[in-house]
């Protein structure tokens, strides 16, 4: 298809994001920003994080990686699934009943103000880490497939990117993102299920017998049964519901979109709808990766990984299919870099600067922070998208993945130790074990094979971060009972 005319729909995209932003920001205040007034339908709130939880790296690398894993990823979203039900049901009745802005005031409440901070600390370094990456998969290949063709440098693509994220989110908020992800889901599950369709029309299968190609193929096997294997079974399920527990119930951006609905009753429905979609659209993602497969298997493509879909889509499919990906590809970039920016930003004001407790401030000056803050966030990411683009990790969902397994552990540490306690650590010495644990997995997990033989520590890294954070804590707790657990 034509790049120019590609570019074309794409910013007529970027136009109707605009509008929405546009109409759902209109008389919105800080309040707006940080939980959406506690006003959104649960119904929204649940589709939109259909997206945000799946962002471009599930649409491009989980399908790109059954090539080497088969269905195998199907093991963490069974976890994961789980650990829906563990937020559901342990963790926002939390969150309803203190009222919460930041739930890592949660933290401060309960352990101090040390880990209060702490916790928004990783929080930060997170998601600012895992959403540029997500972020630059897809940026990277909107510049190798279409802009690239039209003499647009990358640096300049993630700025225009970038820039246009900052436009819709900078007055609304949360309150523009709950309509804006539901429009951006809708747009990736649109190219999914269209790019499957044509995919077995150009196969000539129907969809019995493209199954029964994949398993003669190797490539629909579900459960590892090694247990040497760091694509264990037990292991990836196990990982799988402390992934979703830690980069969903324990993340910002993800728990402020559920705690702006009003009710904790429709903010439960919201997670176990989400669950059951998640559960089917990844099974999809992964039938769609094994039609790619067979598809460059018939056609002799040498194209694996992330590459793979892209290379199908825009080298066989017919230029309206291929329009239908590009927009599909947008839509999953969005929602995952426009949240970030929003929580992080709001994490920022809530507990490093207190802005919601600080009297002495007017709401113009809260305003000019925020929106400061928020600009500030937007230019980490553009350093870190030019970051990865010269580390260039050939599939960014493994890298993802070991980065949280880093980052989300002390937040699962510290949050299992406030909530199934009743000892006070000594405030100040949080910071100190939240930094030891990362640093003695990643001790481990540089020498596993010195230490362990064939054993190979997978995503299980989380847990074992988690676990060395909890003992921590324990340790640099007096022997005495502490005063209401949270």
């Amino acid at each position: 298809m034509n790049p120019a005319l590609l570019l074309f729909f794409v910013l007529g995209y970027f136009g109707l994001l605009l509008g929405v932003a546009w109409l759902s920001s209109r008389g919105a205040d800080n309040d707006s920003f940080f939980i959406g007034n506690k006003n959104s339908h649960w119904m929204l709130v649940a589709f939109g994080m259909i997206g945000t939880s799946l962002s471009g790296v599930t649409f491009i690398s989980v399908p790109g990686a059954v090539g080497t894993t088969a269905f195998g990823y199907l093991q963490i979203a069974l976890g994961q699934f789980i650990g829906y039900f563990v937020i559901a049901y342990l963790l926002l009745p939390l969150y309803y009943r203190l009222n919460l802005s930041s739930i890592y005031r949660y933290l401060g409440e309960r352990l101090g103000a040390r880990s209060h901070q702490t916790g928004a600390i990783f929080f930060m370094l997170s998601r600012t880490l895992g959403a540029t990456a997500r972020l630059y998969l897809v940026v990277r290949i909107l510049q190798d497939l279409v802009l690239e063709r039209l003499g647009m440098p990358f640096w300049l693509t993630a700025l225009a990117i970038l820039a246009l994220i900052v436009l819709y989110t900078f007055e609304g908020g949360v309150k523009t993102i709950v309509w804006t992800d539901t429009l951006q889901t809708s747009g990736m599950l649109l190219g999914l299920l269209v790019c499957i369709g044509f995919l077995l029309r150009g196969l000539d299968l129907s969809f019995t017998q493209s199954l029964q190609q994949l398993d003669a193929a190797g490539l629909s096997t579900v459960f590892n049964p090694d247990p040497m294997s760091r694509y264990f079974f037990a292991k990836q399920i196990l990982a799988g519901m402390f992934i979703s527990i830690a980069m969903t119930g324990m993340d910002q951006e993800m728990m402020q979109k559920n705690i702006s609905v009003k009710r904790l009753e429709d903010s439960q429905k919201n997670m176990l709808t989400l669950s059951l979609i998640m559960l089917v659209v990844v099974l999809m993602f992964l039938f769609l990766g094994g039609l790619l497969h067979l598809f460059a298997q018939a056609h002799g493509m040498s194209e694996r990984g992330d590459k793979l879909f892209g290379a199908v889509v825009l080298g066989h499919l017919p230029a309206w299919v291929q329009l239908v990906f590009v927009i599909a590809l947008i839509s999953a970039l969005f929602p995952s870099a426009d949240g970030a920016i929003t929580a992080l930003a709001s994490s920022f004001c809530i507990d490093l600067l207190g802005m919601q407790v600080r009297q002495d401030w007017s709401e113009a000056k809260k305003t000019r922070l925020r929106k400061t803050i928020h600009l500030v966030f937007a230019a980490v990411f553009l350093a870190l998208v030019l970051g990865f683009r010269w580390v260039d990790n050939p599939s960014m969902i493994g890298l993802i993945l070991k980065l949280a397994g880093y980052t989300y552990g002390p937040l699962l540490g510290l949050f299992a130790f406030g909530l199934f306690t009743r000892l006070q650590p000594r405030d100040g010495w949080v910071p100190a074990v939240a930094l030891t644990a990362p640093l003695l997995c990643w001790l481990l997990d540089s020498q596993q094979r010195r230490l362990f033989g064939s054993y190979e520590i997978g995503l299980e890294l989380l847990l074992l971060n988690g676990l060395l954070t909890f003992a921590g804590l324990w340790l640099i707790s007096p022997r005495r009972a502490a005063g209401v657990q949270g």
